[in-house]
């Protein structure tokens, strides 16, 4: 069996159905902007090696799969303990490929192979490795605590606020980004806004099997929130760096870096 297999059982609690949970980390081998980054080394090891390290410490999650078109990155991956059952069809690799047919193909192959139906599907990517355990074990809660909602996605609250701040160029003239009816005269009466970050998103299999072009089709998902300072997207050479130096430096703690989990 895989190392990211688990029963997700205790025999000190009554016997309940956990949930389980297919965690897919997608890498695809043809990225533009910095062109190697899934197995670029951060902080000593790969990237992809710290979504695997930390898939290892998360009980949640019942099996971890990785989606790549690249031979090289799925040996990488192998190094460090993935589960890589096969490789990404090249017409699911494109530049222009959505997110969403890599998935729906991803828990098709594992549930025939596992023969076997999840319950949930975990999106990791890589580029997003800033989040830690707790953060999927609270999402998973929250999710299983509404049982009317289709995913769970991990979002922050920007330092700045674009209802606030953010403008756009109308006609020479400058206008606000977000209309609204209400004028505003302070910062503090902003209503709080939030991005999506990429640290996590959880959907129901259900709704992945159904839905057929993408998540932002529909209105029932829940808000994952996690602190902002800890939020980081690499896709540039300059985010690479700069979040490499704070995670060297302490500034973003990496849980699975003080613990022997190779």
């Amino acid at each position: 069996e895989g190392i990211y297999q688990s029963t997700g059982s205790t025999s000190e609690l009554p016997m309940t159905i956990q949930p389980r949970i297919l965690a897919v980390i997608p890498a695809r081998g043809g990225s533009k902007g910095l062109p190697g980054k899934n197995i670029r080394p951060f902080v000593g090891i790969p990237l992809i090696a710290h979504t695997l390290m930390f898939a290892r410490m998360c009980p949640e999650i019942t099996r971890c799969i990785v989606s790549t078109d690249s031979e090289n990155i799925a040996q990488v991956a192998r190094e460090y303990g993935a589960d890589v059952p096969f490789l990404r069809p090249p017409n699911l690799a494109q530049d222009d490929t959505p997110m969403w047919p890599v998935l729906k193909h991803a828990l098709a192959s594992a549930e025939a192979e596992d023969r076997t139906i999840y319950d949930y599907l975990l999106l990791l990517d890589l580029t997003s490795p800033s989040r830690e355990p707790t953060d999927i074990a609270g999402a998973v809660a929250k999710l299983e605590s509404h049982p009317d909602a289709d995913g769970i996605i991990g979002v922050s609250e920007p330092e700045f606020n674009p209802i606030w701040h953010c403008v756009v160029d109308k006609d020479g003239w400058m206008a606000d980004l977000v209309k609204s009816d209400t004028q505003y005269e302070r910062r503090q009466e902003v209503p709080a806004v939030y991005r999506v970050n990429g640290s996590l998103y959880i959907w129901r299999t259900s709704y992945v099997r159904s839905e057929a072009q993408s998540w932002h089709d529909t209105d029932r998902h829940l808000m994952y929130e996690i602190p902002e300072f800890r939020a980081m997207t690499i896709d540039t050479p300059f985010e690479f760096e700069r979040f490499e130096l704070m995670v060297e430096n302490g500034l973003i703690n990496f849980p699975w870096l003080s613990r022997n989990l190779q």
